[in-house]
């Protein structure tokens, strides 16, 4: 079969790579993309290296994003993830790359879907994946989304011009409703492990939080150690199947299985003195809460950002996991320890009558454009 070419720019969004297509570039039906997108990342790879392809072997290395001019008045650009696996010939749609959200702005800016004068652009995003909305401010010099400036962020050498994302009205971007069970934390029985409370947020992407004690772990793993500790990583896979389940998200666990990008699970810990991958130390007192991610199997060297967004807004909710690790007095700001150091997310909640609201998650990350072209597939 003759290779097809695609117009096409590859980005780094934060400590994420994808592809950005225009959906004007790609076909009408919807079906033909996940045929697309797995040839451009050289999916599936049983070695697990994408070798044949623009992935990187890793699932923030993975990533496609797909943008239009959006007909909503509230929104400016539509924007659709995908995220590819690596090893099977899968494509999965059911959720939204909070590191990947932050080249968006800056690449329908340089591309003219939107236009901006110098100093300072605002684009209203659209992410069809979960239905929320977006703010995406940064820089503009010369009409072009500024790239240099003085923002270092963990797992990202350098530093760039600050992306501020603003996600508006969070909660229930998977299953409708923040709290999906009703509750800050539930017990599930899970077999093999029996009774383990589990806090079920859903603010960005849909995440199962557990505390690291519960499965017998310090909370302060690197990635690589996580990696070889099968029983770990079985036991998160199992309990993050029973929370799809009870969350709604899947209906039964063999539904579960499938979706393997949501729910995002994540064991915590309270902030502790810890290693990072550039060699440093952090102190306790550097952070609010110690996190660890897995998504698609594998362990986070930087958090997801919608993850932590997540979190964020699970620390400010009374007796969730995370609440019960995380310092008292972190308020609306929360410093997330992790493989990479330490990464600040914003989050605005509340309680009423109505029980908990979030309103508003904020981050600021950094992006680059590398390359523009045509990709094969």
């Amino acid at each position: 079969m003759t290779q097809r070419k695609f117009p096409a720019v590859f980005m780094r969004g934060g400590t994420s790579k994808a592809i950005m297509f225009h959906a004007r570039d790609l076909p009408s039906e919807r079906a033909e993309w996940d045929a697309i997108f797995l040839a451009a990342m050289g999916s599936p790879d049983p070695h697990g290296r994408q070798l044949d392809g623009m992935g990187g072997g890793i699932s923030s290395l993975s990533k496609v994003c797909v943008i239009a001019p959006s007909q909503r008045e509230d929104a400016d650009i539509d924007y659709t993830f995908a995220q590819v696996q690596v090893k099977q010939a899968r494509v999965d749609y059911g959720a939204n790359c909070g590191n990947m959200s932050s080249a968006v702005g800056p690449f329908a800016l340089d591309e003219g879907l939107v236009t901006a004068a110098d100093s300072e652009a605002t684009v209203r995003i659209f992410n069809t994946n979960t239905r929320k909305l977006i703010h995406s401010i940064f820089g503009v010099h010369g009409g072009r989304a500024a790239v240099e400036g003085a923002l270092a962020i963990p797992g990202v050498a350098g530093s760039g011009a600050p992306i501020r994302l603003d996600f508006i009205e969070p909660g229930g971007a998977t299953t409708g409703r923040l709290l999906p069970s009703g509750n800050a934390s539930d017990v599930l029985d899970i077999p093999g492990l029996g009774r383990m409370e589990i806090s079920m947020v859903d603010a960005a992407n849909a995440c199962a939080f557990v505390a690291a004690e519960a499965l017998g772990l310090k909370g302060t793993e690197m990635p690589e150690e996580l990696e070889r500790n099968a029983a770990a990583l079985d036991a998160l896979a199992a309990i993050r199947l029973h929370a799809s389940v009870a969350m709604g998200v899947a209906g039964t666990l063999d539904a579960a299985r499938a979706r393997t990008a949501i729910p995002f699970i994540g064991f915590v810990s309270p902030a502790q003195d810890a290693p990072t991958l550039s060699g440093e130390r952090l102190s306790s007192s550097a952070a609010d809460v110690t996190l660890r991610m897995i998504s698609n199997g594998q362990p986070h060297r930087a958090l997801p950002l919608s993850a932590s967004l997540c979190a964020a807004v699970a620390a400010r909710i009374e007796g969730s996991t995370v609440w019960k690790a995380a310092r008292r007095d972190a308020g609306d700001r929360l410093r997330l320890a992790m493989p990479s150091g330490v990464l600040t997310v914003g989050a605005q909640v509340r309680h009423d009558d109505a029980g908990w609201h979030a309103t508003r998650g904020s981050f600021y990350r950094t992006a680059r454009r590398l390359f523009e072209g045509y990709v094969y597939a």
